[in-house]
């Protein structure tokens, strides 16, 4: 389909929703043609904004449309694995926000139809995008630049279950199936090496979220390289994740979208790619694999090992009550 329009439907009309429909606005030949959500109301006004004709509060109206190509997937993690399942069994490509599921089971069913299907399935695991991060991935593979440790903060300060937006959530954020695997992932894919060794503690769980507010994640790779990641809900600072590159020849400071060298001196990472949104760069190559026939990165192929670590982590944690 080289030429063809590509029509998306985008499930999730909330705070990362939206993110990519700003994404797609910059990318030539793709038109979102359906928007679901769970609040009809909340979601015609999006679609309105969006000029998007058709909403819905159920994903099956929009598999059931004859002209869809494909479906971003931007809902509760709890729902990944089998949303991304329905996409694939109704012929539909799909790309899953992270993470791809909340267990190793849901993850290893997406892996194995997108293997029968042949379809494009791929999760957005957006650090692998980031312009930040490809220029030190590009440095990785010139072979300029080796890892041998990465340390990693990921802070938020949460008391109520709120969205990026400070909206309500209808689901639980969790600190390993969702924030930790975009480390897990980034740090496996920028050594180029399988993670041998991991361990992770936790926390006190919070009397009404469930959830540990507090973690922290050890990783070791073949390579012999290692990573220190610290996650918390009870960060009352700056807030995100913060990644330093300690390296054989430099040490870089990622924060989001700016790289700094580990004197905090500035590096101009503009031209790395065609945009500096991670997320309209990750709907790029999404849309550029269905187009070109070929497996993405970020495929759920390539980041299936991540859920393999956390899967062994969440065994860990459960073990230490």
């Amino acid at each position: 389909m080289t030429d063809k329009t590509i029509k998306v439907a985008l499930a999730g009309a909330g705070a990362f929703g939206i993110k990519h429909l700003d994404g797609i606005r910059n990318i030539p030949g793709v038109e979102v043609i359906s928007l679901v959500g769970r609040e009809l109301d909340k979601t015609r006004e999006v679609a309105a904004k969006y000029g998007v004709g058709h909403v819905t509060t159920e994903l099956s109206e929009s598999l059931a449309l004859p002209e869809l190509d494909a479906v971003i997937l931007c809902t509760p993690t709890q729902m990944h694995a089998e949303q991304s399942v329905a996409c694939l069994k109704a012929g539909k490509h799909v790309q899953v926000e992270i993470p791809l599921a909340d267990s190793l089971a849901g993850a290893q069913a997406v892996v194995d139809l997108q293997k029968q299907t042949g379809l494009v399935a791929m999760c957005g695991h957006t650090r692998r995008f980031n312009p930040s991060h490809q220029y030190v991935h590009q440095r990785i593979q010139r072979g300029e630049f080796n890892i041998q440790q990465m340390d990693v903060q990921t802070y938020f300060f949460r008391r109520t279950n709120t969205n990026a937006l400070g909206q309500p959530r209808s689901w639980t954020d969790h600190l390993l199936w969702h924030h930790a695997a975009h480390t897990v992932d980034l740090f496996a894919y920028q050594c180029n090496s399988p993670i041998v060794a991991a361990h992770a503690m936790q926390g006190p769980i919070h009397p009404n979220l469930g959830i540990a507010m507090d973690m922290s994640i050890q990783l070791k790779a073949a390579s012999g390289a290692l990573c220190t990641l610290s996650l918390s809900f009870n960060n009352d600072g700056p807030l995100g994740t913060f990644f330093r590159y300690i390296g054989d020849t430099a040490t870089y400071i990622a924060r989001y979208d700016d790289l700094f060298t580990g004197k905090d001196e500035k590096i101009d990472v503009s031209q790395v790619d065609v945009s500096m949104n991670g997320i309209e760069l990750q709907d790029r190559e999404f849309f550029a694999a269905i187009r070109e026939g070929r497996e993405p990165n970020a495929s759920v192929g390539r980041v299936f090992d991540c859920y393999r670590v956390l899967h062994q982590l969440e065994q860990q944690l459960d073990q230490q009550g």
